[in-house]
């Protein structure tokens, strides 16, 4: 038996290595497009998809009614090649890159999830978390479904099966299962007959419609606009909330099946999750970036000698914080851009002499200046304390932070994977608290406000619970308390 004591230390050392981030959604595609070779299409659309999740991926095609699977655990270069991509034949596909959020990382729930039906396979690939899983997953087993997974994807893709068996046709059991599903979901469905794309009626996670540049017009779906340009794909439109888009040969067809649809887009989808020449509400999202590093130095301003961002989601902010304050930008911290997740963990020499496998600072740069470093988020606060302590380490006179997102007080329950709220440092300490614990000079976050004015949009059309608890589809109580552990927020 191993002691306690040893079981802690060996937690937190594996704490110590995960991300000090909110972990990605993942990534959905769907090409619908005869005559072309859809699988190599897939592949650079969830090749471009690649930052929403780095834990499995998957495509499935459809020539005729055969469906043809290939999916496997890791990056989607190293689960592809041109062997196999080749036999992976047809009109249709569907592909997904994953992080887990609801079932754990293997290889039996990485996506799509292929299920039959009396009208033949569907392959469906999904962004998102529902919110009644026990109470879906209940209603399977009692109608004789057996599950090949712990995902909620695959009890979407039974419930469409249920209703299909049941007698109806593809639409019709699409539509009728999809209200039988709470939370958010974007989904990319393929069948022998054509390609779904679909939003939840409150538009959480992002999808968009595109055009290849063919004759006849062939359409693509994405997570984001980033994997329709890597192959010259025309931006159509999104998906709208309680939205399902039906591709066939006859073309695009759309039905509004939500009665009450209202958009609440992630907002962290604009400030961190999707890639910077992604286009959201009008504009690429590094203009976005930029706008709240700007509001952020009207916010927060501070004199200091230089502006750093933490490589890379928080450079654009920190360059619109240069920017707004005149004070000059300049590249402090240099990121390695080949880690990916290591179970290898380093010695503990290695750990006190401060190991840094992701991130060095320039001494030349820093050494005796003032620095506003600037980032997106804080979350549990672990990896701005290291930081920080490199940062005066190669010699900066004074560290101020500057972070382009209040505080993130709540965890989500809609497909990103945030720890539970005792685990949130915003959730459990003041600012002054955070700031003396990551041992900045000064500390501020971007105002609720100010996050959503740079949008140009409604405010009341995004999802920003993780920085106010207002979660705007009801979450059920046991599923709460799983996350939502405090009994009273702190005032920050």
């Amino acid at each position: 038996m191993i002691p306690n004591d040893s079981l802690d230390t060996h937690s937190a050392q594996v704490d110590d290595q995960r991300p000090d981030k909110p972990e990605e959604a993942c990534g959905v595609f769907g090409v619908y497009a005869p005559g072309e070779d859809v699988a190599k299409l897939a592949y650079f659309g969830l090749y471009a998809l690649q930052h929403r999740g780095q834990e499995s991926a998957g495509i499935a095609t459809f020539e005729g009614d055969k469906v043809h699977l290939h999916k496997g655990m890791g990056l989607v270069s190293q689960v592809f090649n041109e062997t196999v991509l080749n036999s992976l034949m047809g009109h249709i596909a569907v592909g997904h890159t994953r992080y887990s959020t609801t079932g754990s990382s293997r290889v039996v729930n990485a996506q799509p999830a292929v299920v039959s039906t009396r009208l033949g396979s569907l392959a469906l690939a999904h962004n998102g978390n529902l919110v009644n899983t026990g109470e879906l997953r209940e209603e399977l087993i009692k109608r004789e479904f057996d599950f090949l997974t712990t995902t909620d994807s695959e009890m979407i893709a039974l419930a469409i099966a249920s209703e299909i068996n049941n007698g109806k046709d593809w639409l019709e059991g699409a539509l009728s299962a999809f209200t039988q599903c709470q939370g958010a979901y974007s989904l990319v469905i393929g069948t022998p007959k054509g390609l779904m794309g679909v939003r939840d009626p409150n538009g959480i996670r992002p999808l968009v419609i595109g055009i290849l540049p063919t004759s006849p017009q062939r359409y693509v779906l994405a997570s984001e606009t980033c994997g329709l340009d890597i192959m010259g794909a025309e931006y159509l439109r999104d998906v709208e909330p309680g939205e399902l888009v039906w591709i066939t040969e006859e073309g695009m067809s759309s039905f509004h099946w939500s009665p009450k649809p209202a958009r609440k887009l992630c907002v962290f989808e604009m400030i961190y999750f999707a890639r910077p020449d992604s286009v959201m509400c009008g504009e690429s999202l590094y203009s976005y970036r930029l706008e709240i590093g700007r509001i952020l130095a009207r916010e927060s301003f501070i004199d200091a000698d230089i502006v750093i961002g933490v490589p890379d989601s928080g450079i654009p902010a920190a360059i619109g914080f240069s920017q707004q304050s005149k004070i000059p930008f300049a590249e402090g911290l240099i990121k390695n851009r080949y880690v990916g997740r290591t179970f290898i963990q380093p010695t503990q020499s290695m750990r006190e002499s401060g190991i840094r496998m992701k991130l060095n600072p320039l001494k030349d740069v820093l050494e005796g200046k003032r620095v506003i470093i600037v980032d997106d988020s804080i979350v549990r606060g672990t990896t701005s304390r290291k930081i920080v302590k490199a940062l005066r380490d190669a010699g900066a006179k004074e560290v101020h932070m500057r972070i382009s997102s209040p505080p993130v007080t709540h965890p989500c329950f809609y497909g990103i994977d945030t720890d539970s709220q005792e685990q949130l440092i915003a959730a459990t300490k003041s600012i002054e608290e955070i700031r003396q614990q990551i041992e900045v000079d000064s500390l501020a976050y971007l105002s609720w406000e100010g996050m959503l004015t740079a949008t140009g949009e409604d405010p009341n059309t995004f999802c920003s619970a993780c920085f106010t608890g207002n979660y705007p589809i009801d979450i059920p109580e046991k599923v709460k308390r799983s996350k939502l552990i405090l009994e009273k927020s702190v005032t920050v």
